[in-house]
């Protein structure tokens, strides 16, 4: 008898979200997928998804999916292959990578990654091969560096907070964060709390976004400019009688000093930096003063900016300051990393480690392959790539040097990928990948506090293989190191993680699908002690050595040494001048998830093209009309796309959003073409929404 397909199964969403939402995965009766839905049952998720995700099968059937191993027979970039097998691929590959190791040394060879997939078995395994074989590692700076900075030089640990929490404030400030465009579930809790019990939502971001639309109360920064903010908001809490002094005595470092600090932060000095109106910030502050059960939900938009750690840090100071973490519902919350604890050694095989290997920056790309000294750390080139998970010819800054190195006709690389992206076209050799339905994971919420498990509920096609088949045969064919790590399964490196980490067995994680970790209240909201030595929630913090988690040895990155010692606003971003007047913010968009998803029809159609979006006053200034082809740049470049004109942006500020396809712009250069990639203080990172640009008529 047939065994018929389910109805439905579980899993977790594996894109770089900090929802990381459970899901139900919904068939057709000949086994196809048909939807996604979030998983009714998992208190976070609460039954809702993002659309791009609902509609997950336009990915994952997709007619343009990469299905066989190809070899490049025509010049880079030119998207010319032809079909090879497996095993003729892995050999190249092992013969390539072997030959840079003989000539130039194992660190000629660079295994390159992010967050295509946020599960730690897939996505991590990367790092086993590194470290087995002494391969140049690589220093993370896309994404998190300010704001993780940022939030742990107050609380001296990146936790905080029960999120669900959300649901039973009186108030939650969303900061930084377009959460309906990329945290959905961020909406469904703040939007609970205003139906029973009549919280009020505010808003601060640097455009009129869809989550500002949902506000009761929107505040429109310039960009770079939150810390002034932050610090006339806690003025006002000083002066006018709503500082916590019982909090402050017992759980602050400085707290007189900082009342004295920001005697002079008032709100004309903030309205004066920021755009916003007097009336508009003492609003804020008085509501933040007058509502204990203040939730501050601040997002990963701090650590698109120069200044971003120092903004952080003042926007989460607030809640100190009002004694908030006091109180179920309040508080400040970013990211829950650290509660999660996880033996990953035989993921990682972190033992293997040698310290005298290089550290790579990963922003540095173009600068790296282009033989810039100081981004090779005056190590030898890069002469051979392996890239899994990321698309650095689309996402990278500095994209005309990403280009320029990936052109080199002496650079061996590999794509492992679901579509030919910009950076598969340049590569050697191309793998196909499995996508998160077809194969095992695990994966932890940065946004929330759940372990889910997500297992593989469909067969891929003939062709495609597994992130962990990859590495594992590749370590096969170079003589790695032996380890353990190389011969387990997804399946075995999750229950071996599961059982080394003391969270119990795979069937026990299988039959309950996640493991709820959040701490019990007192330790989320620090009743026992901040993370720091002194247990204090730090105003002053120490910039230079304990402010950044996981800082390798040597001095951070940037010009930490002009940090400010309190919270501050610090002129550190890419001001407008008369070069460039204008403020280019590249953010989110709704239909896409970094370069993900822009290759599917339903998501470009939402999206509709590459615009630019500014103030009519502003584009006047410039002849531009509303829907003009435009032409917008920078010392680093130019791109082409179409201007659009808003009124929801503060002045001397434009927004494009999202990450379009290279091919979307008409000359072929995508928005990262115009960031920089400087590494910002005090621990590095990329300051994706800090770039001054020009904007000119075609």
């Amino acid at each position: 008898m047939t065994q018929q397909p389910p109805k439905s199964a579980f899993s977790a969403c594996p894109h770089d979200c900090p929802s990381t939402c459970a899901l139900d995965v919904h068939f057709y009766p000949n086994g196809d997928v048909k939807r996604l839905n979030g998983a009714k049952d998992n208190a976070y998720t609460a039954g809702v998804i993002c659309a791009k995700v609902a509609r997950y099968a336009e990915r994952l059937y997709h007619p343009e999916r990469l299905l066989k191993p190809l070899r490049r027979v025509g010049k880079k970039g030119e998207g010319r292959f032809e079909e090879i097998s497996w095993d003729t691929a892995l050999d190249l590959i092992a013969q390539k990578f072997l030959e840079a190791e003989a000539e130039f040394g194992a660190e000629s060879v660079w295994p390159y990654h992010y967050a295509g997939t946020m599960g730690l078995v897939q996505r991590d395994s990367i790092h086993r091969l590194r470290h087995a074989k002494g391969y140049s590692r690589q220093f993370d700076s896309f994404c998190t560096n300010m704001a993780w900075t940022g939030y742990v030089a107050g609380t001296g640990k990146l936790a905080g907070p029960d999120p669900r929490e959300m649901a039973v404030s009186d108030q939650i400030v969303i900061w930084g964060t377009n959460a309906v465009a990329t945290q959905v579930n961020v909406m469904t809790h703040a939007i609970a709390a205003r139906k029973a019990r009549g919280a009020k939502i505010i808003v601060i971001d640097v455009y009129k976004t869809e989550t500002m639309k949902q506000a009761d109360i929107g505040l429109i920064l310039k960009p770079g400019t939150d810390a002034a903010l932050a610090c006339a908001i806690m003025h006002v809490l000083f002066r006018d009688g709503f500082a916590d002094w019982d909090y402050l005595s017992k759980y602050t470092d400085f707290p007189k000093e900082l009342d004295s600090h920001l005697q002079t932060r008032t709100p004309d000095w903030a309205a004066a930096i920021t755009g916003l109106e007097v009336a508009q910030i003492e609003e804020v502050a008085r509501l933040i003063g007058e509502v204990k059960k203040t939730f501050f939900r601040l997002g990963y938009g701090f650590t698109r900016a120069r200044n971003g750690a120092v903004a952080m840090h003042a926007a989460a100071s607030i809640a100190a300051v009002t004694g908030a973490w006091q109180v179920e519902g309040g508080g400040a919350f970013h990211n829950n990393g650290a509660i999660y604890q996880l033996n990953k050694e035989m993921i990682e095989a972190n033992s293997l480690i040698d310290p005298s290997v290089r550290t790579l920056d990963q922003s540095l790309i173009g600068r790296i392959l282009t033989g810039d000294q100081d981004a090779l750390v005056g190590g030898p080139p890069v002469k051979a790539m392996l890239i899994q998970n990321t698309n650095p010819m689309s996402v990278a800054p500095e994209q005309e040097l990403v280009r320029k190195g990936f052109e080199r006709e002496d650079l061996f690389t590999v794509v492992h990928e679901q579509f030919m992206t910009e950076t598969a076209e340049m590569a050697d050799i191309v793998l196909p990948a499995t996508q998160f339905l077809e194969h095992d994971d695990i994966y932890k919420g940065g946004g929330h506090q759940y372990l889910l498990l997500g297992p593989k509920v469909v067969e891929p096609p003939e062709g495609p293989k597994e992130n962990l088949f990859v590495l594992n045969e590749i370590a096969a064919r170079v003589d790695s190191k032996s380890h353990a790590g190389f011969e387990k399964s997804a399946r075995d490196h999750i229950a071996w993680m599961l059982e080394n980490s003391g969270y119990g067995t795979l069937e026990n994680l299988e039959a309950n699908k996640w493991i709820d970790l959040q701490p019990d209240f007192a330790e989320a909201h620090y009743l026992n002690g901040f993370g720091h030595a002194d247990q204090k929630f730090h105003f002053k913090p120490d910039w230079g050595r304990s402010a950044a988690p996981n800082k390798p040895a040597g001095d951070p990155f940037g010009p930490w040494q002009q940090m400010p010692e309190f919270p501050d606003q610090w002129d550190a971003i890419e001001a407008a001048n008369e070069a460039y007047p204008l403020r280019l913010v590249t953010a989110p968009a709704r239909s896409f998830l970094n370069s993900s998803f822009n290759e599917t029809d339903g998501s470009r159609k939402k999206e509709g093209r590459p615009e630019v979006w500014l103030r009519p006053e502003d584009a006047e200034k410039f002849g531009i009309a509303d829907g003009a082809k435009v032409r917008m740049g920078n010392a680093r470049g130019a791109v082409t796309l179409h201007a659009r004109f808003v009124e929801t942006v503060a002045p001397g500020t434009v927004i494009s959003e999202g990450i379009w396809p290279n091919e979307a712009f008409e000359d072929g250069r995508g928005i990262n073409t115009l960031t920089g990639a400087d590494p910002v203080a005090p621990y590095g990172g990329a300051a994706y929404h800090d770039t001054a640009v020009w904007v000119r008529v075609v």
